[in-house]
Order: C-alpha cells, then sequence, then structure tokens
C-alpha cells in the first residue's frame, strides 16, 4: 500500500536546492497561473518546493491555500511523479481560482511533467 506522508525528505530546504532547479532546470510546466521547473534528482523521490511571492498572491491567507492545494496534490501523486526537484511558482490570478479549478489545474500539470520526464527518458535509452 502506497504511503502519502509528506516529511522532510519531499520538500526542497535549502536556498542551494531552489537554485540548482533554477539554474539549470530539466523540464519546465507552463501555464497561465503557474509555473513548474523540475530538475533531475539523485534521490529516489521527488522533492517540492514553492515560491510564491507577495506581487503575485497578496493576501498570505490565499498564498497559504494555494499552497496547501498543490501541496496535497503532490502527496497524493508522489509516487506516479518522476525523480525530480520540483518548484512551482506562482503566477498573477492564481488566487482567484476556485479550489476544484487548482485541483484540476495542478493535475494537469503533474501529467505534462510525467509526460516531459517519460520523454527524457526514452529518449537518453536510444541515445545510450
Amino acid at each position: 500500500m502506497a504511503e502519502f506522508e509528506y516529511p522532510r525528505q519531499l520538500r526542497l530546504l535549502t536556498g542551494g536546492d531552489f537554485k540548482r532547479v533554477f539554474d539549470k532546470a530539466d523540464f519546465k510546466v507552463s501555464d497561465t497561473h503557474l509555473l513548474i521547473l523540475a530538475r533531475h534528482s539523485q534521490s529516489d523521490h521527488p522533492r517540492i518546493g514553492f515560491v510564491f511571492s507577495k506581487k503575485n498572491i497578496r493576501r498570505a491567507v490565499n498564498r497559504n491555500r494555494v499552497r496547501r492545494i498543490i501541496r496535497e496534490s503532490f502527496r497524493f501523486n508522489q509516487h506516479q511523479l518522476p525523480n525530480v526537484d520540483i518548484v512551482v511558482l506562482s503566477r498573477r490570478g492564481i488566487d482567484e481560482l476556485e479550489n476544484e479549478q487548482l485541483h484540476a489545474l495542478i493535475a494537469k500539470s503533474w501529467k505534462r511533467l510525467n509526460k516531459q520526464a517519460l520523454k527524457a527518458q526514452t529518449s537518453n535509452k536510444g541515445n545510450g
């Protein structure tokens, strides 16, 4: 049975972790409300970090709501995601989405990230 925990090992914790993803992202999933950057990881599980600015989401209540929903989605989908370090950046207007819309948006983004990672994996096998 799969575990759906969210321990420290599944989080990007240090500035260096974030910097590695920002400097050399292997995958990018972009949407009008969200940008996901990901980089291959040496760990045996995906890790996630958030960058939500006050400029894009003014109220802390809304920043926390969006973060909670994305974190919950990550927790439930972690076993389907590739072993990558993920940084989620918010864009303007994401706080105006209803919870259901946000769930649908992030589910679509996880699928796109999986598709990119699978495509990269198969092309690497063909080259190696």
